[in-house]
């Protein structure tokens, strides 16, 4: 069976190069704390650290996959990588906390908060890239982009959860009822709430695009052979 990824030599580079962002954008908001002596904005740390956890939860879904792990295991990792992936791509919005005063610190934030989101978002979708080669593998490459672009429609969802109406990915532990029931209201009643549906389309495609395009990017090398021809 062949793939379209390239799995020979470039996750190392990529693992690094993600590494170095994460470095870089931590130090933009540690300097800027330093340089203000206010913590205004270390709530991006907390948010690098949420959208970190969708990567760690694939690259766990993968190990257990190849030790054959029981179908509960992998179900478990999977529902963990699906409940914190839209942390990756809600640092987009972070940008609603910029002042646009004009000022010389304006623009040190502005450059610092797109440093955060791009490396959030470049993370939710490098786990992505895990999960979708993982489905593709074993299922065909139909249901593997099946999964991923359900995915990141419900990513979608989910920053309008984060975004508007505030809850957070552990509210799934903590107030599971709240939770349920503001999906079910806006479920049930699609036109008084027209505005969660085109909100969460306009992210949930935007993602799709993007995932699409740097796939593409991607599927430029060589593709190889994995397992029997």
């Amino acid at each position: 069976m062949t793939t379209g990824f390239d799995i020979t030599g470039s996750k190392l580079q990529s693992t690094a190069l993600l590494g170095a962002l994460l470095v870089w954008s931590v130090a933009l908001v540690l300097l800027r704390a330093t340089w203000t002596h206010s913590g205004y904005y270390l709530f991006l740390l907390w948010n690098l650290f949420l959208a970190g956890v969708p990567l760690l939860a694939s690259a766990l879904l993968r190990r257990a996959a190849d030790r054959s792990a029981t179908d509960l295991v992998q179900l478990a990792m999977l529902a963990l990588w699906l409940l914190f992936l839209p942390n990756a791509p809600y640092i987009l919005t972070d940008v609603v906390h910029l002042h646009p005063d004009g000022s010389h610190l304006y623009w040190y934030d502005l450059g610092m908060v797109l440093s955060c989101a791009g490396t959030g978002l470049l993370i939710g979708y490098a786990s992505l890239f895990d999960v979708h080669e993982l489905f593709e593998r074993r299922f065909g490459r139909c249901f593997g982009w099946s999964v991923a672009v359900v995915a990141l429609l419900a990513c979608g969802y989910g920053v309008y959860l984060g975004r508007v109406q505030r809850w957070n990915s552990w509210d799934v532990v903590t107030n599971p009822h709240g939770l349920f029931m503001s999906i079910v209201e806006t479920a049930l009643n699609p036109l008084q709430h027209l505005h969660a549906y085109a909100l969460s389309g306009l992210f949930g495609i935007g993602l799709v695009a993007g995932y699409a395009t740097l796939h593409a990017m991607r599927g430029t090398h060589t593709p190889v052979t994995v397992g029997t021809p």
